[in-house]
């Protein structure tokens, strides 16, 4: 399935993209750059058509990550890290990997700190967009 793999070099943000064939188990979705300055926060999407299988927002100034996901225009149960625990630095540069492993997504950040996140759409076929916006300077996407 690798060749069903995109790659954009210094895409624009915000940045909305096809995820060919969708997600898949152990599939990859990795979003570097540069945070800005006075950075506020990133967020990664990846949606089912209107739903969110799966929301990631690091807020910089509260130094913590929220995940969440939004069915039918209703969002579960938000789950977050403790104050602090976050490695994305306004100024810096980041790194940002999810994989779909099959019974959560597995996020890394800078190749350190893993966490995960319990599938809670896991029609994964129908995932087939990723947006990424925020106060962020891309450099590189791969889904």
């Amino acid at each position: 399935m690798g060749s069903s793999t995109s790659y954009f070099y210094h895409p624009p943000n915000p940045f909305f993209a096809s995820i060919r064939g969708g997600m898949y188990q152990y599939k990859v979705i990795v979003v570097s750059g540069n945070i800005l300055p006075n950075g506020e926060s990133l967020e990664i999407n990846l949606r089912a058509g209107t739903d969110i299988a799966f929301h990631f927002k690091a807020l910089f100034d509260e130094k913590y990550v929220v995940r969440n996901s939004q069915i039918r225009g209703s969002w579960g149960r938000e789950e977050t890290d403790p104050p602090g625990s976050m490695l994305l630095i306004p100024g810096q540069s980041f790194t940002v990997q999810i994989t779909c492993e099959p019974t959560c997504y597995r996020v890394t950040v800078n190749d350190q700190h893993p966490l995960t996140y319990e599938h809670r759409l896991t029609d994964f076929p129908s995932i087939g967009h990723l947006e990424v916006t925020g106060d962020v300077m891309l450099t590189y996407v791969q889904c």
